[in-house]
């Protein structure tokens, strides 16, 4: 007896999804509850339990692949008799593209024989073949069912029987998961968006900088309520004002970078702030947030710490329409009443959207951010 595991409805109105890594191999037994696949969902990688226990007869999507809600992935136990990859919805595909995938089988072939002039191979194999100029029509599949694998194609292409100029160069990773969507919404931001950075020293002397991402949240938070453009969203012909203060926090990863969301910055003390914030960056880096920790910011914070360099320009996190970066913080020569100190200072970096924001607004931003770190704590005097 089998079980056929679906992509199940991962909420937040998902149709689809991508397979991020297969957590189990074919042959594997495996218990209920243990760890079966990533699934890459917006931002985020998310993973998911096995529901049955038994061996893994079939996995029947590769990694790298989209699919829609609903699609078998695998088949558990011992009947490993399931609808082959080919023949399932693929996310985004026209009908006539499936139709010619599942005819990859003929009725009149035993199991595991591709039809004459069909190649058994993914849609993901199929487009790696095109950009390195193999012809699947020619090679010999290692995988099952002969089926055409990946290394099937990286290895014809750099074998010699290839015409000159077909020779693949440097190494080569498809571009998926979370780096994928990373330049999607890059991408998207960039058309969408004319950016403009405003800049200005800040004396963090009185600040804790281990504790600067949430000391920073909670200026943030205050200074959104005296400048709320930047607290808003352009939808057509309207900018809406947004009366919440739910602020992402660029967190970097293995897999990328992800921005989970702080909620109620406005209402929540430093120390509850550092708390979330230490939550959710453990969250990220160990693919544990949720798909709903992730979306819903209202303007985004971001620190490099000591790799931020002097100075850096963030891209706007959109549809939002400003993000804060915080440059890297060290000991500089500063004038203080007539005399050169020392003094931790480091810049504050404000990228906003012209359309919803002046650069007078912007600076008056900025300007009451810094205002409050500076009056984190008590000064330190000249020269101390």
């Amino acid at each position: 007896m089998s079980y056929e595991f679906k992509l199940p409805d991962l909420g937040e109105g998902l149709t689809e999804g991508e397979i991020a890594r297969w957590l189990v191999a074919e042959g594997q037994e495996i218990g209920e509850d243990d760890p079966l696949v990533e699934i890459q969902t917006d931002k985020t990688t998310v993973e998911i339990p096995s529901p049955a226990a038994g061996k893994v007869a079939r996995i029947l999507v590769a990694e790298g692949e989209t699919v829609a809600v609903g699609t078998v992935l695998v088949v558990i136990g011992e009947d490993g008799a399931a609808p082959v990859p080919d023949e399932q919805p693929r996310a985004n595909e026209a009908p006539e593209k499936e139709a010619a995938a599942a005819s990859d089988v003929s009725p009149g072939l035993a199991p595991g024989h591709a039809a004459p002039g069909r190649v058994r191979a993914t849609p993901l194999v199929r487009r790696l073949a095109q950009e390195l100029g193999v012809d699947l029509e020619t090679l010999d599949g290692s995988g099952s069912q002969g089926r055409v694998t990946e290394e099937d194609v990286r290895s014809a292409a750099g074998s010699p029987g290839l015409a000159p100029g077909h020779a693949p160069e440097g190494r080569r990773e498809p571009l998926r998961g979370v780096r994928k969507l990373i330049a999607e919404h890059m991408k998207r931001a960039h058309a969408e968006v004319p950016p403009v950075t405003w800049v200005e020293e800040c004396d963090f002397g009185a600040v804790d900088l281990k504790r600067i991402v949430p000391l920073t949240l909670k200026a943030v938070a205050e200074a959104l309520q005296e400048v709320p453009e930047l607290n808003a969203r352009l939808e057509g012909d309207e900018i809406v004002y947004l009366e919440r203060y739910d602020l992402g926090v660029a967190v970097q990863t293995d897999n990328g970078l992800v921005v989970p969301v702080i909620r109620d910055c406005d209402t929540r003390s430093v120390d509850e702030l550092a708390d979330e914030v230490a939550r959710l960056a453990e969250a990220a880096r160990t693919n544990k947030l949720k798909p709903e920790e992730l979306r819903g910011s209202t303007f985004t914070v971001t620190s490099a710490g000591k790799l931020g360099g002097l100075l850096t320009t963030p891209i706007v996190n959109y549809p939002e329409v400003g993000i804060l970066s915080i440059g890297r913080v060290g000991e500089r020569p500063v004038v203080r009443e007539g005399q050169v100190v020392a003094r931790p200072t480091g810049t504050i970096a404000v990228t906003f959207d012209h359309r919803v924001v002046d650069g007078a607004r912007a600076a008056e931003f900025g300007l009451a951010v810094i205002r409050r770190l500076e009056s984190a704590g008590p000064q330190a005097p000249p020269g101390a």
